[in-house]
């Protein structure tokens, strides 16, 4: 019982902040945001079987008014600036933000976890709370956005976003919201789409796509000549040496030599079988 986080002067603590047993129940010790609740104020005198008489509460002890902004900022990279973020973010009233550099794609994003956790606090304290973000992307696409807006909806927390696509506050419960955010995340497919659409297009007329190659013939021919000797791939590869490009003069990796004699047997794989 002597870890009660209840303020002294409390139902279930003397005035002097001793553990009062007879007043204590289980439950404040279980759930410690309950202790919140029972700063009320407390006749002077009591003691085990007298009547319980609560007095009026203190207006401090009323529900949190206000709404609380709170404000989060992400960059892919480490070279982007979040600069135009967070100065959207400061001009749009927010005075504490979150941000970090990290992909959308990471599993956990220590920022804006703390973001969630400050405004999932405030929120349970009574007042209202809304996570501004410049843009919907900076939390998240399709799926992942509408995962964190379930969370938030469960917690009653709004969004709020600046610019972009869904710019203005949406309520997580709405229908709407739900729906913007799955298109977002057609927007991503679409982008690779239209990406791999146009590397087939330059491939077709010729073009090389990515970086400079560097194997040729020569090469691969005396990849499979030490192949043939039964030597491992990073042994091959430390005999190789790139003949041209920014490489020249370096060896490959051993990745590289295995993908090409992987696709040399591939070749003549699929030529045997026309044969």
């Amino acid at each position: 019982m002597s870890s009660c986080a209840a303020p002294a002067g409390s139902p279930c603590r003397t005035g002097r902040g001793k553990v009062a047993a007879q007043y204590h129940t289980a439950r404040f010790r279980l759930v410690p945001r309950l202790a919140k609740a029972l700063s009320v104020q407390v006749p002077p005198l009591r003691r085990p079987g007298a009547a319980w008489a609560e007095l009026p509460r203190r207006a401090a002890a009323a529900a949190t008014a206000g709404h609380v902004r709170i404000g989060y900022a992400r960059a892919s990279t480490a070279r982007q600036s979040l600069d135009t973020q967070t100065d959207s973010l400061k001009a749009s009233g927010v005075t504490r933000i979150f941000a970090e550099k990290i992909s959308t794609r990471a599993v956990t994003r220590p920022e804006l976890d703390k973001a969630v956790a400050l405004a999932r606090e405030i929120r349970a304290s009574g007042a209202a709370v809304t996570i501004v973000v410049h843009e919907h992307k900076r939390l998240g696409r399709g799926i992942e956005l509408a995962a964190l807006a379930e969370q938030l909806r469960a917690d009653g927390i709004g969004l709020e976003f600046l610019t972009g696509e869904l710019q203005g506050s949406h309520d997580p419960s709405g229908v709407v919201f739900t729906v913007l955010a799955a298109l977002s995340g057609m927007e991503r497919e679409y982008i690779r789409d239209r990406t791999l659409e146009g590397h087939e297009s330059a491939r077709g007329r010729g073009k090389t796509i990515g970086g400079a190659a560097v194997t040729d013939e020569a090469m691969l021919a005396a990849a499979l000549h030490l192949r043939g000797q039964e030597m491992s791939l990073r042994d091959i590869a430390g005999r190789l040496v790139i003949a041209a490009g920014k490489k020249k003069g370096q060896h490959p990796s051993p990745a590289t030599v295995m993908r090409m004699l992987r696709e040399h047997d591939e070749k003549i794989a699929a030529a045997s079988v026309v044969a």
